[in-house]
């Protein structure tokens, strides 16, 4: 088992910066990438950004250029620097980590943190 804790959600106004942090304990090993999803209200959850263990990351289009995804090596917890941040960003910030359990990968989520970002 994966526990997920995030940390760094908040209330910004536009334009504003935000710092997401998500910090994985448990059974780590064999984690092999950990990224954010959010889900504004009255939508589906939507991927923003995701690091591999080789350090690899993708974004969704609509972030790409404001928010940057970080982390250290296998035992630090992943970042999330959100810039330039527009209303539209609001919604719960969800943590995940994938990790190879057997033959396929395993999803594990955190709780979310709230991100509002007022006009």
């Amino acid at each position: 088992q994966v526990q997920l804790e995030e940390s760094g959600g908040g209330l910004v106004l536009t334009g504003g910066s935000l710092r997401l942090s998500c910090a994985a304990s448990g059974n780590i090993f064999n984690i092999i990438t950990m990224g954010w999803y959010r889900q504004a209200p009255g939508k589906q959850r939507e991927p923003v950004a995701t690091i591999s263990n080789g350090g690899s990351t993708m974004y969704a289009d609509s972030v790409k250029g404001r928010f940057t995804i970080s982390r250290g090596n296998a035992k630090s917890p992943v970042y999330l620097q959100m810039n330039s941040l527009k209303p539209e960003d609001t919604g719960v910030y969800y943590c995940n980590a994938d990790r190879v359990e057997g033959l396929s990968p395993r999803r594990y989520w955190g709780q979310g943190t709230q991100v509002t970002v007022s006009s």
